[in-house]
């Protein structure tokens, strides 16, 4: 008879499970829950749930750096940095801009390897700050 009472039981786990998970999210920016997703995501089959519902996130918040996330994993975990900087060339002007939004979030950019590379990111970094607040000054005739 006590049988019956099993996949009640494991409901009323998966429920605590959950809202105890939902409740370390939020509190103090889900400081706490970092560490039990770290370990959670050791579980090959929780790791590709994670990644697949980070994945969907952020086609739907910013669809250009999906496109170069993906565009950037076809390389495999450590590309050598020819093949990563040639893999850059090849993302639209929109993606590349996302991805080095990105890049500099967690972190900075990678270090470039060579002068050549160093040119070509500090030229990149100037076309792309934003605007100074200063307007610009008519000439008087």
């Amino acid at each position: 008879m006590s049988y019956l009472y099993v996949p009640i039981f494991i409901l009323v786990g998966l429920l605590v499970v959950f809202g105890v998970m939902a409740f370390l999210g939020r509190f103090r920016n889900g400081r706490y829950l970092r560490p039990l997703v770290l370990a959670l995501a050791k579980i090959p089959f929780m790791r590709r749930m994670f990644e697949k519902a980070s994945r969907s996130m952020i086609e739907k918040q910013n669809p250009e750096l999906a496109s170069a996330i993906r565009k950037m994993e076809r390389l495999g975990k450590n590309p050598d940095p020819a093949r990563a900087q040639q893999a850059l060339h090849q993302l639209t002007p929109a993606e590349r801009r996302a991805y080095m939004e990105l890049a500099e979030q967690q972190g900075g950019a990678p270090e470039p390897a060579n002068r050549q590379q160093r040119r070509m990111q500090e030229r990149y970094q100037q076309t792309n700050r934003p605007p100074s607040g200063t307007a610009k000054r008519k000439k008087r005739r």
